[in-house]
């Protein structure tokens, strides 16, 4: 599966659990980690970890293997590691402590629904 598909799987599952303020760093042109970063939030820990869930679920139902799911159980900052995506679920207060989209500010971005604040 090319990359690019594989970030549309990533920004439906997310969008259909109501993530919020979703973005998408092209990470190939500055890194050679992965191609793409998807950052996201919930409102909560309840949701923080639906959305993870519903990402797990995802790569499982197309096949794809998780290389590694971090934080699930704090579900303050979830890290999803689909090699050619990696995935960022932050709980709402982290996101702005942690700010990834200003340490790779350099990267190509698109925004999904609303505005990164």
């Amino acid at each position: 599966m090319k990359s690019n598909e594989l970030l549309d799987i990533v920004v439906n599952t997310i969008e259909n659990k109501k993530a919020e303020d979703i973005i998408s760093l092209k990470m190939n042109e500055i890194s050679d980690m992965t191609d793409y970063f998807v950052v996201c939030h919930g409102n909560n820990e309840r949701q923080v970890q639906s959305i993870a869930r519903a990402v797990k679920e995802a790569a499982h139902e197309n096949g794809l293997n998780i290389k590694r799911m971090e934080g699930f159980n704090e579900a303050r900052w979830i890290l999803i590691d689909l090699a050619d995506v990696v995935i960022h679920v932050f709980h709402k207060d982290e996101r702005n402590y942690y700010n990834l989209e200003k340490l790779y500010q350099d990267a190509p971005s698109k925004n999904y629904g609303q505005a990164v604040h």
